[in-house]
């Protein structure tokens, strides 16, 4: 599944100066853009892409049918030397439902509580020198082996405001990686938290008590920085790899306060202290490659949960076919006394799988589900990709959500819907 509960209308939102691009590091940049116009080692690309979602069902806390999205990417690579590569990304973006911020703002740190109108998406340089290579600045960093679920995957937020369909978020911090083609070492530091972007409450994604207004207070985000690394061997039989990290939970634990004149709950996002001990590994078999890959994790904060995460897969290509499948599971070990909310861990209990099928070269089909192991919850989701030409693709799906309102995935059983998205790439 792609890559969770949301706040009022009223929501008080981070202040803009923790979310906007330095004005000195602006000026800094200017002076280099003409050599990044016009130098022969730069490249670029991006596309502009529009987004129909259809839901047949009103939801109880929001009535509308019909939600559009525009997003406009671009992306620039500079190679200053051979050593020594730039790399950016700006994002521009628009929708129908509110799910957009409309100040006309930069931001760089994500932590909007709606997606940003502007945003650097992607700004980094990249030092690589024998072994070692040196990455600082806004990037993505992935962890882990597994497919369906990745429980290492720790420096990897979420955008969750649609909670099935999900995209990554980028973190600010700097990435050390040393080794060769059987050991490498990932180290990485990143100075503050990037949280995940979670439901808004007044949307049909937040599902909440009927009858009970709910304001949102502005977020309890943690100081300090966070930090993990990760050894990866890849010896003759399989692939494997070690990891830890330490910092904080980018899904939020939520404190609630209740005023009974009048009645009104205000709740408060808090991202609580985490410690994260990890392990995968990838063995190819004759027939099919298994994949293994899990993760304990601890906390300081007494509201927070203590649990396992673990995956196991099976993967498969055949000709044009392809196939993932297996089981996410969880074991927590400790309760806390906190509302949590993760996508992450409701998806696990759960059997998992994915399958494609190339058609020919401008056409395609795929298909993921996840079914609840006590089947009060499942997701299913077909999908048709074409291709027009080098530059046009039209891609049209349907999620068809069921369940129980008790289940993670089961209370979002009014949220099937239709998806139409037309792409232009350049």
């Amino acid at each position: 599944m792609r890559g969770q509960t949301t706040l009022s209308q009223g929501a008080v939102f981070a202040p803009r100066g923790q979310c906007g691009l330095s004005p000195v590091l602006t000026i800094l940049l200017l002076p280099v853009l003409p050599f990044l116009l016009f130098a022969q080692d730069f490249t670029q690309r991006g596309f502009l892409e529009t987004n129909a979602q259809l839901y047949p069902q009103a939801a109880l806390n929001d009535s509308s049918h019909v939600i559009g999205e525009s997003l406009f990417r671009y992306e620039a690579f500079y190679k200053l030397t051979p050593n020594l590569h730039f790399a950016g990304a700006l994002d521009a973006r628009t929708d129908t439902h509110l799910e957009t911020e409309r100040e006309l703002a930069l931001s760089f740190w994500d932590r909007e509580r709606r997606r940003p109108a502007f945003e650097v998406r992607r700004l980094s340089a990249t030092y690589a020198r024998g072994k070692l290579t040196l990455e600082a600045g806004k990037q993505f960093i992935r962890w882990g082996k597994t497919d369906v679920l990745n429980p290492t995957d720790r420096f990897a937020p979420r955008d969750f405001l649609s909670v099935v369909d999900n995209d990554f978020l980028g973190i600010t911090a700097g990435r050390l990686t040393y080794g060769d083609q059987s050991n490498t070492i990932d180290v990485v530091v990143s100075p503050r938290l990037t949280p995940s972007r979670v439901p808004l409450l007044n949307q049909r994604w937040a599902v909440l008590p009927a009858g009970i207004p709910i304001a949102e207070q502005p977020p309890d985000f943690p100081g300090g920085p966070q930090f993990g690394a990760r050894w990866n061997h890849i010896g003759r039989a399989a692939e494997y790899s070690l990891s830890f990290y330490n910092g904080y939970d980018h899904l939020p634990l939520y404190r609630a306060q209740v005023e009974l004149v009048p009645l009104e709950v205000a709740v408060q996002r808090f991202y609580p202290q985490m410690r994260m001990y990890g392990a995968d590994a990838a063995i190819p078999l004759p027939l099919v490659t298994l994949k293994a890959e899990a993760a304990y994790f601890t906390s300081t904060t007494p509201q927070s949960d203590q649990y396992a995460l673990y995956v196991l897969q099976l993967e498969r290509q055949a000709g044009e076919w392809s196939f993932v499948g297996g089981y996410a599971g969880q074991v927590i070990t400790q309760h806390g006394t906190a509302l949590s909310y993760s996508p992450i861990r409701g998806s696990t209990r759960a059997f998992v799988a994915r399958a494609g099928y190339t058609i020919d070269v401008n056409r395609s089909v795929a298909l993921e589900t996840v079914i609840r192991q006590n089947g009060r919850g499942a997701y299913l989701k077909p999908e048709y990709t074409q291709a027009f030409g080098q530059h046009w693709r039209l891609t049209a799906g349907f999620a068809l959500i069921r369940g129980s309102d008790s289940d993670f995935l089961g209370q979002y059983h009014r949220n099937s819907h239709g998806i139409l998205t037309l792409r232009y790439s350049f």
